[in-house]
């Protein structure tokens, strides 16, 4: 890792295994950019408190978790740093300054936020909380000065709050120009960034039940721990409403997205999309059984990878450590620069694990 590379920051709430949406939106990137930039995966376990802050237990479980999630997949330690949010207290610090600058009104327009209380049954039942954690994203990625955060398209509302916090802070302890280009911030004087969204190839993967987000609260999910049979199983419960191997079919249906984005071999997605459309005697079975197959080999290695990861909680936790370690580092000194900025910055400190 090199502090010369250009850095971007992004991750996950724990809340049970990664499964293909997660992949397709966003974790394929950090893959292919830890060869070219500095990267920052946060496991954002305090978020996870929003919605289940009386199950700490499961939450901790899941922080694990979702690091040997990181490491099957192709993420490495050695070339990315993976750190928990609750052991970066600058992420806090900067939570409560960023959300002096937000009106109440426009954090609960966020339309991720609405989603979510809609998804999750919420009605007026959520924790103050729970619209905090959109501020908390903004202290997230701003606590480490990304110039770009790899997301899925459901995330693209939650990163523009960011972006306005960004500039609100740097207009108005900065002295930078409320006219000033996005990319000129920093050069202007400005502390931050105004990081950029970097959506995935695929930035909505639909789930088996052909209508929602992939989605392990709604049961929809095909997740990366899956084995074979059960990958079968679930994709054979993808739904079209097709009725006919005859009837011509919807290329724009949730089966056809999966045909797009698994089937690597695209003179073969042309034939199948051809022919589905025409229904030229070609039925979903027989297109759900290649999709199987090809998910099932991009599963394999990460599967493999995953095993050997198994009870080795000492190796996962080694990692989490050395990561928060240089995580600290980094968040500290935008702290500090923020703290100075906004005339609070009175003494210096540093931070050490024990």
């Amino acid at each position: 890792m090199s502090n010369q590379l250009p850095r971007i920051l992004t991750g996950d709430t724990p809340t049970g295994s990664l499964h293909l949406g997660h992949w397709v939106g966003s974790v394929r990137r950090r893959v292919q950019l830890q060869s070219t930039h500095d990267c920052y995966f946060i496991i954002a376990n305090m978020h996870a408190f929003t919605t289940r802050s009386d199950k700490p237990q499961e939450i901790r479980r899941d922080s694990i978790e979702i690091v040997r999630d990181y490491l099957a997949m192709g993420i490495e330690p050695d070339r990315a740093t993976i750190f928990l949010q609750s052991e970066v207290p600058a992420i806090a610090e900067l939570c409560f300054l960023f959300a002096m600058l937000l009106p109440f009104n426009r954090v609960m327009r966020n339309p991720t936020l609405k989603e979510e209380i809609k998804v999750k049954g919420l009605g007026e039942n959520y924790s103050f909380g729970f619209p905090l954690y959109a501020v908390g994203q903004t202290s997230d990625i701003l606590s480490f000065r990304p110039v770009g955060v790899p997301v899925g398209e459901d995330q693209v509302p939650h990163l523009e709050l960011t972006r306005e916090v960004a500039r609100r802070f740097n207009q108005m302890y900065c002295n930078v120009s409320e006219h000033a280009e996005d990319e000129d911030h920093v050069k202007l004087g400005g502390v931050f960034p105004i990081p950029r969204a970097e959506v995935g190839k695929v930035g909505r993967l639909i789930g088996i039940d052909g209508i929602n987000k992939m989605s392990k609260s709604l049961g929809n999910a095909i997740f990366i721990s899956d084995e074979p049979k059960e990958v079968e199983k679930k994709v054979k419960r993808i739904f079209t409403g097709r009725q006919s191997p005859t009837d011509p079919g919807d290329t724009t249906n949730a089966l056809f997205q999966y045909v797009e984005t698994f089937i690597e071999d695209e003179a073969r997605v042309a034939e199948l999309r051809d022919r589905y459309s025409r229904g030229d005697n070609i039925g979903d079975g027989h297109i759900k059984v290649e999709v199987a197959a090809a998910i099932n080999r991009l599963l394999a290695p990460m599967r493999e990878r995953r095993a050997a990861l198994e009870g080795r909680d000492d190796l996962v936790l080694e990692i989490l450590r050395s990561g928060c370690q240089r995580a600290n580092a980094t968040a500290e000194t935008t702290l500090a620069a923020a703290k100075n900025a906004a005339g609070l910055g009175f003494f210096s400190r540093t931070l050490a694990f024990v």
